[in-house]
């Protein structure tokens, strides 16, 4: 039974991505600026990702006054519950600087360092994911009704599609794509999205049979980490550790072992 306060973060969750999804899609401007840049100056920050998280804290915090977030783009407060909001307001900001259908919303809220509710909008695929520990992942999108996910029965890793991604800095991408050489004749293919969180969802939708990268933040991850386990999938990062910056893996069960062996192997 899904605990209430679970399901309560969840329904504020839910509401916080779709109207920040909906800023977000209907309020792209044509000439939209570069208000600051990250690690690199192709990492951008538009004005548009700070108007959304600014819409989403103050939505949860109408909501939960003294809960604690941690944001992409700087909020970053201890709160006093227990309940820590952690978010990725447009996970995929180049995509949307360029026009491109692959960004996201991702809000995860975490209890005493666990996370326990996720959500991740995908408003130009029309397409929400969510998750409650222990209460399965769902969906909704063009098909009727709430979908369940389940991750994809495992394949040969020498049949399984696995999804990346590169860093913004130079010297950490020469590095990614050296391991993406020695990795890709020992799998189907390749793919590269340019958004952590739907990865993470396209693992737990049976869409992708895998997922690795390096050097994400916990905003990028938390959602969709939640949504991919409550799916069937195996997450975690080095062997015997949880995900982190260091690596994040992702996989259906069969496949995540081997792919964690090669990426360690070619030391990613």
């Amino acid at each position: 039974m899904t605990d209430p306060l679970h399901a309560d973060l969840l329904e504020i969750a839910r509401e916080a991505a779709r109207r920040a999804g909906e800023l977000l899609r209907d309020g792209r401007p044509a000439d939209l600026a570069v208000a600051a840049t990250k690690s690199s100056p192709i990492d951008v920050v538009t004005e548009m990702d700070i108007a959304a998280e600014k819409l989403i804290t103050g939505l949860i915090a109408e909501r939960r006054p003294d809960d604690g977030f941690l944001g992409e783009e700087g909020a970053s407060t201890e709160g006093t519950t227990g309940v820590r909001w952690v978010i990725d307001p447009l996970d995929g900001t180049v995509n949307y600087l360029y026009g491109l259908p692959t960004w996201a919303v991702s809000i995860a809220a975490e209890q005493d360092g666990e996370t326990v509710a996720g959500v991740v909008a995908a408003p130009m695929r029309g397409e929400t994911y969510q998750a409650v520990r222990g209460g399965g992942a769902w969906a909704t999108g063009a098909w009727d009704g709430e979908r369940r996910l389940a991750c994809r029965p495992a394949p040969p890793l020498d049949q399984a599609l696995v999804s990346t991604g590169f860093n913004y800095v130079a010297d950490i991408r020469a590095e990614q794509a050296e391991i993406a050489r020695k990795l890709i004749p020992l799998v189907r293919d390749i793919r590269r999205g340019g958004s952590a969180a739907i990865d993470l969802c396209d693992v737990a939708a049976g869409r992708l049979d895998g997922y690795y990268e390096r050097g994400l933040h916990p905003w990028d991850r938390a959602a969709g980490d939640l949504i991919a386990r409550e799916a069937g999938a195996v997450t975690g990062g080095r062997p015997g550790e949880r995900p982190s910056g260091t690596l994040t893996v992702a996989a259906s069960p069969g496949v995540f072992e081997p792919l964690q062996r090669l990426l360690t192997d070619f030391g990613a």
